[in-house]
C-alpha cells in the first residue's frame, strides 16, 4: 500500500520532527510513505473572512497539485466521521480489499481547509472535535495508521 501525508507547513520543531522520522521508520515494513509539505500562506491576526477564503484556498491549490487521479484522499476536517483505532483499521483494511493502495491524508493549515479540498477527498476524517497544531496531527495520524497496520496483522502494540 502506498500511502501519502499531505500537510500545510513545515514541521519546525526537532521533537516532531524525531516522532515523524521514528514512525516513517516504524511504517516502512507495512506500506510505502510519502511526506509532502506545501506551503502554508501568511495568516495575520484580524483577517476578514474573505482574506480567510484566500489563504485557504491558495493552500488547497498546493495540496491538490500534490493529488493524482485515482487516489483515495482522507481530509483531516473537524467536521469528519470520528472512528476509533479499530475502526481506523478496518476502513485501511477495506480499501485494501476494494483496490485502493494509493491512500492520500491531508492535514490542513492554522485556518482549517478550503472546500475545494473536502469537495475532492472521498472521506472526511475527524480525530477530535479540539483543534490541534499541524505539526502535533502529523504525528499523531502516523502512529495511528501505524498502530491501524498492528491491529490489521494482529501484532501486539495496540492495547
Amino acid at each position: 500500500m502506498k500511502i501519502t501525508i499531505i500537510s500545510v507547513g513545515k514541521v519546525k520543531e526537532s521533537h516532531f520532527r524525531n516522532a515523524i522520522a521514528e514512525y516513517d521508520k516504524r511504517l516502512s515494513a507495512y506500506c510505502n510513505i510519502k511526506l509532502i509539505e506545501v506551503v502554508d500562506e501568511k495568516a495575520p491576526e484580524n483577517m476578514s473572512d474573505k482574506e480567510i477564503d484566500i489563504v485557504k484556498s491558495v493552500e488547497a491549490d498546493g495540496i491538490l497539485s500534490k493529488i493524482k487521479a485515482g487516489q483515495h484522499v482522507i481530509a483531516l476536517e473537524i467536521r469528519g466521521v470520528q472512528k476509533t483505532s479499530e475502526s481506523f483499521s478496518s476502513t485501511i483494511e477495506q480499501l485494501q480489499l476494494l483496490g485502493k493502495n494509493d491512500l492520500v491524508f491531508v492535514i490542513g493549515g492554522s485556518l482549517g481547509l478550503h472546500e475545494k479540498i473536502t469537495d475532492r477527498a472521498n472521506e472526511l476524517l475527524s480525530f477530535s472535535k479540539m483543534t490541534f497544531p499541524h505539526q502535533l496531527m502529523k504525528v499523531i495520524l502516523m502512529e495511528q495508521i501505524y498502530r491501524a497496520f498492528r491491529i490489521i496483522k494482529n501484532e501486539p502494540y495496540h492495547k
